[in-house]
């Protein structure tokens, strides 16, 4: 029985490998590989001649099976176009498929783009929330940030440089131009840049000036107001349990926005009196 290796690759410069991912690379049967040149062009590099498939968000169901019957006769590496496999990137069900069928599963640390733009940003790293990709569509991505918007912790996101400024709109809209931002682009590459500076900022800058390269986004989280007041738990509790969520989900969800315990959001949800809920423990 094989193991699934989830090997990090760099993000841009190729010496930003480790020296266990290129062993467990030359030493696996299989890669599956997101961008099988961008794989090609590091395994020369190294001299590495394991043989590649491909593993991308077009074929990754219809390979599936492929790869777990690669498992069933020794070890293969899943490695993304850059970085950490699974973030943001095809992975997830092949980690899964691969658990269910009994295969290990083991991790080969290394670069992660999130993890990389949020510890250059400036801003806090003690709690983040990381968002992956930005919805395409304007509405879809209004209400991301409209979920996300009190939330009190540092914000990581990618974005494509042709979608930045609709993007840049969207953030001013919701969260506010004066709200803090970094900007990282082509990370470890050649251009690498970390731009600090607000929203606002950010968008007057490319008003007149074409992005380009890949995009981190780490956006300061909300500054905070108190606990919010009966009327505003309520709203917001109704608004989430008419998407669908749970009694408990929706409960947890405003409690974390609203500064109170979620022991009153329940109660409060429950009809109860809430004479004291934003000091009430649990």
């Amino acid at each position: 029985m094989g193991t699934l290796y989830l090997v990090s690759t760099p993000i841009g410069n190729l010496e930003d490998i480790t020296l266990r991912a290129l062993r467990v690379l030359r030493q696996v049967r299989l890669i599956a590989a997101e961008d099988t040149r961008r794989a090609r062009l590091l395994l020369r590099r190294y001299e590495i001649e394991t043989p590649v498939t491909s593993y991308f968000e077009g074929n990754k169901l219809v390979k599936l099976n492929a790869v777990l019957e690669a498992l069933a006769a020794g070890d293969v590496a899943l490695i993304s176009e850059a970085g950490t496999p699974g973030l943001s990137d095809p992975g997830y069900e092949l980690v899964r498929a691969a658990i269910a069928s009994g295969y290990p599963v083991v991790p080969v640390p290394g670069p992660s783009a999130p993890i990389v733009a949020l510890v250059a940003s400036g801003l806090p790293t003690d709690h983040f929330v990381f968002l992956g990709f930005l919805p395409r569509r304007a509405a879809q991505r209004r209400a991301l940030l409209e979920r996300v918007r009190a939330l009190p912790w540092t914000l990581v996101a990618f974005e494509a440089p042709h979608r930045l400024a609709e993007a840049l709109a969207d953030l001013a809209s919701v969260l506010g131009e004066e709200r803090a931002l970094v900007l990282c682009r082509e990370m470890t590459k050649q251009f690498e840049e970390t731009w600090r500076g607000t929203i606002g900022q950010a968008r007057a800058r490319f008003a007149n000036e074409a992005p380009r390269g890949e995009f981190t986004l780490v956006i300061a989280g909300a500054a905070p107001e108190g606990p919010w007041q009966p009327t505003e738990v309520r709203a917001a509790l109704e608004e989430r349990l008419a998407e669908g969520l749970s009694l408990a989900q929706a409960a947890q969800e405003v409690a974390t926005l609203a500064g109170w315990s979620r022991k009153a959001v329940y109660r409060l949800a429950l009809g109860e009196s809430s004479r004291s809920g934003p000091a009430d423990g649990g």
